[in-house]
């Protein structure tokens, strides 16, 4: 088996194979162009997504060359596979703005700094051009509808009695496998990779190729992710954990891998990091003698915050959990700048911090930490209010600018977790 399979095999990317006696000798021989397809139904790609560009990052990280393919034109049609209903049908201006997003967030995963490297492309530049007539000849020739109502995503919604399924999204597959020959023909691609799901689509491609081309062309694909209690990887009370640090933050994405459960922690370090088996084996040693300390959730938090929003975003999320965990450690500009969307804050100018200072009880009722001054004294007497994460004993106390201590910001605490950060104008 060639080396990218034997990565995917041992980090639990492999589902199916459309060759599995002779795919690994097909790799071998040459560096091969392999794509995935992106669909642009939100603005945002999400953790899910992370899967398929692992495996692209994977492939290039072995030689050979990745093409995310952002599907401009599929998007205005809608995927039935793995969907009981039909799509609502997104504007062209839409689909545009979510594509534009998209392509932003796949270039931070994948080098595409010369053609040779790797290639961004968008569907809608050729699939918006077909000619409807000469598409039918051309391409529907080659398609049997015996075989399209066989496929799962068809199949299943056939059976639907109160959805079925429309023209618009039967067509789904033909479009897809088109993309597959145009990028065959044009760029030399004959693998395309992909979620299970997208099993019939791909080996639509593959035939259409073999028909129209009359050369090779394979199929990988991923299963489908869920956590080990069976609930949709990716997904919080609250939605979606997306790429986009304005949809989700770094600090939460951090928290959403820290809370991984012991018995998930293994596998998504194999999916969703670079660390080799050597590291990760040491983790999974660590998971299995001493799990309270949630060694290998860190490294896993760390690690996909790095890959995901850069080395900066990283250290200082680690330093801002470290921070509302109790830390007393100095932070930089960067981390307290990240603290500030994660807790209340407030502006607070420096001269009210000059000769005798800002009475704590009067901080504590303005930050709402308190609700009175009576409140807030019974806070410093019962030892439940700390500055900088240092316990306060006091209650007359006045804060000045010799308690600030960290670059341009006082962090006050009231309690285990009820905390407000003061920005010093």
């Amino acid at each position: 088996m060639n080396d990218l399979l034997q990565e995917f095999a041992w980090r639990g990317f492999l589902a199916q194979t459309t060759s599995p006696d002779t795919i690994g000798g097909y790799l071998r021989e040459s560096r091969r162009t392999i794509y995935i397809g992106f669909d642009p139904t939100a603005a945002s790609l999400h953790l899910g997504s992370l899967v398929p560009v692992m495996a692209l990052a994977h492939a290039q990280r072995h030689g050979h060359r990745p093409i995310p393919l952002v599907g401009g034109g599929t998007g205005l049609i809608g995927d039935p596979s793995g969907k009981s209903a039909e799509r609502m049908l997104l504007t062209p201006e839409k689909v545009y703005q979510n594509a534009q997003g998209i392509h932003a967030q796949l270039s931070r995963f994948i080098d595409l700094s010369t053609p040779g490297a790797g290639l961004m492309l968008n569907n809608a530049d050729w699939l918006t051009k077909l000619d409807l007539v000469g598409f039918l000849r051309d391409v529907g020739k080659h398609f049997s509808v015996n075989e399209m109502v066989k496929r799962d995503s068809v199949r299943m919604r056939l059976e639907e009695r109160d959805h079925g399924i429309s023209f618009t999204e039967f067509s789904y597959m033909l479009l897809q496998a088109y993309d597959f020959l145009h990028l065959a023909r044009e760029h030399g691609c004959t693998i395309q990779m992909g979620g299970s799901d997208q099993w019939g689509n791909i080996v639509s491609g593959t035939d259409l190729i073999r028909r129209v081309l009359g050369i090779r062309a394979e199929g990988i694909t991923f299963p489908l992710l869920t956590t080990s209690s069976g609930k949709k990887f990716g997904k919080t009370e609250e939605g979606a954990v997306w790429l986009d640090a304005n949809l989700t933050s770094p600090y939460q994405m951090f928290q959403y891998w820290m809370q991984t459960a012991d018995s998930d922690v293994v596998a998504h370090l194999k999916l969703f990091t670079f660390l080799d088996q050597a590291a990760i084996g040491e983790l999974e040693r660590n998971v299995e003698t001493n799990p309270g300390a949630r060694v290998a959730q860190r490294t896993l938090a760390t690690e996909c915050t790095r890959v995901v929003h850069g080395d900066g975003a990283a250290r200082a999320v680690d330093n801002v959990s470290r921070i509302l965990f109790g830390s007393t450690e100095t932070p930089d500009s960067e981390t307290i700048a990240l603290l500030a969307r994660e807790v209340p804050s407030s502006r607070l100018g420096r001269a009210s911090l000059e000769g005798p200072g800002a009475p704590l009880l009067d901080l504590l009722v303005s930050t709402r930490l308190a609700e009175s001054k009576g409140a807030a004294r019974k806070l410093v007497e019962g030892g439940g209010v700390y500055l900088n994460n240092q316990r306060v004993d006091a209650g007359r106390k006045m804060v000045t600018m010799d308690d600030v201590g960290w670059p341009g910001a006082l962090l006050l605490r009231a309690g285990r977790k009820s905390y407000h950060l003061a920005l010093l104008d």
